[in-house]
């Protein structure tokens, strides 16, 4: 991999693309008109790998070591991780302080008069062929019930699309909305604070409900995509946990819809409990480091991404 273990004072080719991966995603400042990210591993630079490091829950070596590299080239949600205004403190909602879940500036969350709940509708515009409706729409009728089981929010499909709270729908691209969408296996999807409602998935990705039916190398779970951008939706921004629902990355096959208790306690410090709520302590082992994961995996991961491109034409990787 061309850039594994390089630090403080490299210089090496195509260093600028992986810049501008850390300005998309909220970690550098877009540089001026008429002049480029270089090639150099400056000071600023490390000082936003180290905070990369940190928020994504890795191992702060402000070095672009094997984890990091692994969490660079996974496909991810494309919300900014500086959208996020506070982790673990809940904004003095008197949470835990070891929790490692966060919430848009000013935790803006949907106020309606109980019982509250919420429309979601689908695009008669943009959707995937190749999925059958009721396939989707199982999908996230499984992401949504996740998410109504915690808290004291209901979720019903509307065929109002124009009026729905939560519009979601499949877009090519630029598709109006300044978040430009970039082809396969880059950004996923990405979605909207409260009360925004808008939830777009990147319609060059091979959505999977089925990994049994679908074979493809590169097939994204539905289900899994939605549960975290529903969580965008809610009013949640991205964890550091990384067995969290609110973890920013996710691998291609990877099926991935329990919540954890980062993501409970994140959004019933917004919402509240569900009355039928019942504490689980088995989800409490996303407190791990996280750091374990085993070096087939790794290598695997390293296999698909040894050629894939990220946001458009950014930079790939060589092993």
């Amino acid at each position: 991999m061309r850039f594994l273990d390089a630090g403080k004072g490299s210089q090496m080719d195509g260093l600028a693309e992986l810049k501008r991966y850390f300005g998309r995603f909220g970690y550098l400042p877009t540089p001026p008109e008429n002049i480029s990210f270089t090639d150099f591993f400056d000071d600023e630079f490390e000082s936003a790998l180290v905070t990369y490091q940190r928020n994504l829950g890795l191992s702060v070596t402000g070095k672009l070591d094997l984890d990091t590299m692994t969490v660079i080239v996974s496909p991810r949600c494309g919300v900014s991780d500086s959208a996020a205004a506070a982790t673990g403190g809940g904004g003095g909602r008197g949470v835990k302080a070891n929790r490692r879940y966060a919430y848009f500036y000013g935790e803006p969350r949907w106020v309606r008069p109980p019982p509250m709940t919420l429309t979601y509708a689908f695009s008669p515009a943009g959707a995937v062929d190749y999925l059958s409706p009721s396939d989707v729409r199982a999908a996230f009728v499984g992401a949504f019930s996740r998410w109504s089981a915690v808290i004291p929010v209901n979720f019903t499909e509307t065929a109002d699309y124009s009026t729905a709270d939560i519009r979601i729908g499949w877009f090519d691209g630029d598709h109006g909305d300044g978040e430009a969408f970039d082809g396969v296996l880059g950004v996923l999807a990405h979605a909207f604070s409260p009360e925004n409602g808008r939830f777009h998935l990147d319609a060059a990705e091979r959505w999977a409900v089925d990994f049994a039916a679908e074979k493809s190398k590169a097939a994204v779970d539905l289900e899994s995509v939605a549960t975290h951008e529903i969580g965008h939706v809610l009013g949640l921004a991205h964890s550091s946990a990384k067995e969290a629902i609110m973890y920013p990355s996710l691998s291609p096959r990877t099926k991935k819809v329990k919540l954890r208790m980062d993501d409970v306690e994140g959004i019933q410090a917004l919402y509240g409990s569900n009355p039928n709520y019942k504490y689980d302590a088995r989800l409490e082992s996303e407190y791990s480091s996280g750091r374990g994961m085993d070096l087939e995996r790794r290598k695997g991961l390293m296999k698909w991404s040894a050629t894939m491109v990220i946001v458009g034409s950014l930079f790939s990787f060589g092993l």
